[in-house]
């Protein structure tokens, strides 16, 4: 693939390395609404894939004595907002790690410009950046809700298909681990939620077959599902996943030695809900949602004991390029 000689924005470095240099400079490339060369971001993602592809459904990670992990939810495409994130809490390394809990893509304008930030960040420091599989990493939500029609407009129709095979191979879920500390804990991030049955184990969760669209089965539930105010389940609203209580959560997280669950998936007015006696919590980081919801963004810090640290954040100004610009008859979608 040819780089034309007029092309003056960011490269991927022969070697490889990507430096924090080159993450700065590609963010700075991205916020001025410049593309990057479609070239670099096939390596990006590339490299990307290699690195997700190695990683079990259920990542475990370890919360040290001393140590904070950032947990954040939906950005959907909502760039400038991600980079205000950074600004008030830090940019991502290894001392600063960030946690961002799927849904990174679509409705949003600028999803590109987020998912390319955030594969960078994770090439250049796989310790200062995690990320999980939310349901819109999936062929169906871009077909519908605009990444296809943006990736395409911007990059053309291959590396559409490069990032249906990325977001096949990204990790369902994480275990944060606080119990090497006196009185750790250990809390699980997942996008959606639990499940539409007792008994399900993490080990079980292990053996799942990730790499497929994640339509149904338990990888469904874990990317779709919601929770509810009453004890017991219900009919999924979504028509997918499942709708549990509080008593499901409960049962769920003593089975499996878990204090508590973060998921996202739902806006929130705040940014956030806490459920299920304090052991569930959703948090959620596009403020503003599409520009007219005028919800706040949340995200969450975590220490050992696993105690929930919010933040609350509003939406900033963006260049005028309204959300779900790439959609066919956008006017027509709804905003779950």
């Amino acid at each position: 693939m040819v780089v034309e000689d007029t092309y003056t924005g960011p490269r991927y470095p022969e070697d490889g390395v990507l430096t924090r240099g080159h993450v700065e400079e590609l963010i700075e490339h991205l916020r001025n609404q410049k593309a990057v060369h479609k070239k670099y971001a096939f390596k990006l993602l590339i490299a990307a894939k290699k690195i997700f592809g190695a990683m079990e459904n259920i990542v475990t990670l370890p919360v040290g004595s001393g140590s904070v992990i950032t947990v954040c939810g939906d950005t959907h495409g909502q760039y400038y907002d991600l980079l205000n994130i950074f600004k008030l809490n830090g940019m991502p390394s290894s001392e600063n790690p960030y946690l961002f809990n799927g849904d990174f893509v679509d409705r949003g304008s600028f999803s590109v410009e987020v998912i390319l930030t955030l594969l960078a960040l994770k090439i250049h420091d796989p310790n200062c950046m995690h990320l999980t599989r939310g349901n819109h990493e999936s062929e169906s939500m871009n077909k519908i809700y605009g990444f296809e029609g943006e990736v395409k407009a911007k990059h053309g129709e291959r590396l559409f298909k490069s990032f249906s095979e990325l977001f096949r191979s990204m990790p369902l879920a994480y275990v944060l681990d606080g119990t090497p500390v006196s009185g750790g804990k250990r809390a699980l991030v997942l996008h959606g939620g639990l499940f539409s049955r007792d008994g399900v184990m993490l080990e079980d969760l292990q053996k799942l077959d990730r790499f497929r669209e994640p339509d149904t089965g338990l990888m469904a539930e874990m990317l779709w599902s919601d929770p509810r105010k009453e004890n017991g389940w219900g009919t999924s609203k979504r028509g997918i996943g499942a709708s549990f209580g509080p008593d499901v959560t409960k049962r769920f997280l003593d089975a499996n030695n878990l204090e508590l669950v973060v998921r996202s998936h739902e806006l929130k007015d705040e940014g956030y809900e806490i459920e299920a006696d304090g052991r569930l919590i959703t948090v959620f980081s596009a403020p503003n949602y599409c520009d007219q919801m005028g919800n706040s963004g949340a995200y969450i810090r975590f220490k050992s004991d696993m105690k929930p640290d919010i933040s609350l954040f509003k939406a900033v100004p963006h260049p005028d390029v309204k959300p779900m610009a790439y959609v066919s008859n956008a006017g027509l979608m709804g905003l779950g």
